[in-house]
């Protein structure tokens, strides 16, 4: 977390309606690269958050300046371009994490990688968040014996986390990757649609959104108790971010 933003507010609660507010200070135009991977995203009938949610994201990046970064659900780097933009003008991190579940992906973002010359700093992982998760908490276990090897799965205290999941598993993932925070780290998402018109209970797909959606539900009432959360509404979509409060 960047020091200005830790002189800049009067206590942790405070904390999340300053980085979530805008920043005037970065250009509001979509980065070039970026821009030519959401018309890759069109052509491919992929979808991705809205232009004005990863501007946001954007601009709280810069002013959290993490050191090390985890994205989750990093798909054709439409979202990491924009990140990737920001920390090539300013504040790079020690370690980017780009994960994925499927390989054909991993191959576009290793392309991005490279023409950011950013292979020092980033990993492309391929791998179901779940699954990464406990694997990182054993190599956390095993460190801690002085057992470990190489790198953690995922980077552990991590300054910032960004979630982009399926909405059946957006809560579990969520849940799960809390614990890879950093003491000050923020976790970031976009809320998921409500599930909208007549639910027809056979319907897997539309039952997968509405448990998806409940769970979701049910995760942000659940941390409340040990997490800031806050809201931000924005043109086709809500940034959600989380804190711990301890």
């Amino acid at each position: 977390m960047g020091d200005g933003m830790v002189s800049s507010v009067t206590s942790k609660a405070d904390v999340l309606p300053y980085i979530l507010s805008k920043d005037s200070e970065l250009l509001r135009k979509e980065p070039e690269i970026a821009a030519n991977i959401s018309q890759q995203l069109q052509h491919m009938g992929l979808s991705t958050w809205s232009q004005s949610v990863i501007r946001r994201l954007r601009d709280a990046t810069h002013k959290l300046k993490p050191k090390r970064v985890i994205e989750i659900g990093a798909g054709i780097g439409h979202r990491s371009a924009w990140l990737y933009d920001l920390f090539t003008e300013h504040t790079r991190p020690e370690r980017y994490d780009l994960v994925e579940q499927g390989a054909k992906f991993a191959v576009i973002l290793h392309r991005l990688m490279t023409r950011y010359k950013a292979d020092s700093w980033t990993n492309i992982v391929v791998g179901e968040t779940s699954s990464l998760v406990a694997e990182t908490t054993a190599w956390r276990a095993a460190s801690a014996t002085g057992l470990e090897v190489g790198d953690s799965p995922l980077a552990l205290d991590s300054d910032m986390i960004i979630v982009d999941s399926k909405i059946e598993n957006l809560a579990d993932s969520i849940e799960s990757l809390l614990s890879l925070l950093s003491d000050g780290g923020v976790l970031f998402t976009c809320e998921p649609p409500v599930p909208a018109g007549d639910i027809d209970e056979n319907d897997e797909e539309m039952m997968k959104h509405v448990n998806g959606f409940n769970s979701w539900i049910e995760l942000v009432t659940k941390v409340q108790e040990t997490h800031y959360v806050a809201f931000t509404p924005l043109f086709e979509g809500t940034l959600v971010a989380f804190l711990a409060k301890n």
